[in-house]
């Protein structure tokens, strides 16, 4: 079975420069997850901080830009 959201992502507010961290958790523990912006995969970066402990998965973006929304 795939995993589902148990809890989805919220909006987040941030100031630009700054960071935001995104979180959700998941019906399954250690499933894979891939982050997209649009069509775009995003990839561990300087830009991106991809978390994973359990069900629980982050995204952490820094230095906020206009275009991160």
């Amino acid at each position: 079975l795939p995993a589902l959201f148990k809890q989805e992502l919220q909006n987040t507010e941030a100031e630009e420069g700054g960071t935001a961290t995104l979180r959700c958790e998941l019906s399954k523990p250690n499933a894979p997850v891939e982050w997209r912006k649009g069509d775009a995969t995003l990839y561990p970066g300087l830009k991106y901080e991809m978390k994973q402990q359990g069900s629980s998965v982050e995204l952490i973006i820094y230095d906020l830009e206009v275009d991160d929304s």
